[in-house]
């Protein structure tokens, strides 16, 4: 079996951290967030997979290089223009030639059961299905309705509390059979949710939707869901196979009056400078420093991000290399460096 991971967006929507960092590479405990897609993958036995690059393409490809490290091989399709979400696995057809195959996001975590997702799909001989987790709150999201076998007859996005017509969410995790590939024009922009899917369901297709009942989901791609997920592996409410959320690296600088209180992750050669206070949930990834004095509570500070001496953090998110001037106050906020990026084409 194979797998495509969509990563080519731009991520309007983690801005300002995505101005100069792309979607894939959003840390996560320490490590970029498609690294856990791909460990997802090779838990079920997934090992050639293929991803779309564009926004800062290069920086993609030197983080994951060939996918070695994790026991997979990776395949690169590069953009000059966007294509879509279904757009992109259409110009990936030759290389998807197994059946079924698997597509996802770089912005999903989950422990969604793929290979149940799999063999729900296999017994229906579907052309599609979706996986779908429940939520008690859906007006924020796509809702799919199923029948009693799981067929899919209807949608609504984003529907105003009261009105929806399931609390099943799309996870934005695919299967899908060859046969998906006449239902994709060629050299067109072209998405799976906006019209590949629409128009299965109206065809009455075999389109399907799995309901991961119990398993959980989050989608990276916004700042509340972001924070979420962070904080909920900090808290243990959910867990990434191999990865520690008290994690204190041996080679990060602890001064031994300084206070680290709560689930605080700790990156290497991070500093903690006298009387600082760091308190969880927090993450203090590689190459931080926190000067003297300076007060970090439920804060995500990517790499190589600084705190001033006597400054204070607070439920906030700073971006990579962003400098927090001693004696300035953040608070509930999102900050970040804002260079002028171009995409290319």
């Amino acid at each position: 079996m194979k797998a495509m991971i969509l990563a080519g967006g731009l991520s309007t929507r983690l801005y300002p951290l995505t101005k100069t960092v792309p979607k894939p590479l959003v840390p996560v405990l320490g490590e970029p967030n498609i690294a856990h897609v791909v460990r997802y993958l090779k838990r079920y036995g997934v090992t050639e997979v293929a991803t779309n690059v564009f926004y800062f393409a290069e920086d993609v490809r030197g983080a994951l290089a060939d996918g070695e490290r994790w026991g997979v091989r990776l395949t690169y399709l590069d953009e000059s223009a966007l294509s879509g979400s279904a757009g992109a696995v259409k110009l990936m057809q030759s290389f998807l030639d197994s059946e079924p195959f698997v597509v996802i996001g770089c912005d999903d975590i989950t422990n969604l059961n793929l290979e149940a997702l799999l063999a729900f799909h296999n017994e229906r001989s579907a052309i599609a299905t979706i996986g779908l987790v429940e939520r008690d709150d859906v007006w924020e999201y796509g809702v799919v309705v199923l029948d009693e076998r799981g067929k899919i007859v209807g949608f609504q996005e984003k529907p105003a509390p009261g009105t929806e017509r399931s609390r099943l969410v799309n996870t934005g995790v695919y299967v899908f059979s060859q046969a998906i590939f006449e239902r994709i024009p060629a050299s067109e922009v072209y998405d799976f949710g906006k019209q590949v899917f629409p128009k299965l369901q109206e065809d009455g297709a075999a389109f399907y939707g799995y309901d991961a009942k119990g398993a959980y989901w989050c989608d990276i791609g916004t700042i509340g869901e972001y924070r979420r997920v962070t904080d909920d592996l900090l808290l243990g409410k959910f867990a990434l196979p191999g990865v520690d959320p008290g994690h204190r690296d041996g080679t990060a600088q602890i001064a031994a009056d300084a206070t680290v209180a709560g689930p605080v992750w700790i990156g290497a050669r991070a500093s903690i400078g006298s009387r600082a206070r760091v308190v969880g949930p927090s993450v203090i990834s590689m190459d931080v420093s926190i000067e003297a004095g300076a007060d970090v509570e439920h804060a995500i500070l990517w790499p190589k991000s600084h705190v001033g001496s006597g400054a204070v953090v607070r439920n906030t998110i700073v971006g990579v290399s962003y400098r927090v001037d001693a004696g300035r106050e953040v608070i509930g906020s999102v900050v970040a460096n804002e260079s002028v990026v171009q995409a290319p084409g």
